[in-house]
């Protein structure tokens, strides 16, 4: 079950970052989607930038 902050989180990346929902769906099929781990799976996959997870952590910072 995700918390409200991975809900916020996924919607962030999706809406501010335009991460397409089947790349989230790749990195979350085998890992939990907490968030301070999403990020690094996703650069894993070669799914965002080093910039969108500068992005990431500054929200996270900040959530």
């Amino acid at each position: 079950m995700q918390t409200p902050l991975a809900c916020r989180f996924l919607q962030f990346l999706q809406d501010e970052l335009a991460i397409p929902p089947e790349s989230l769906a790749i990195a979350t099929r085998r890992h939990d989607p907490t968030p301070n781990v999403l990020p690094m799976i996703l650069w894993q996959y070669g799914l965002v930038t080093l910039e969108q997870i500068d992005q990431m952590f500054d929200w996270l910072e900040t959530a």
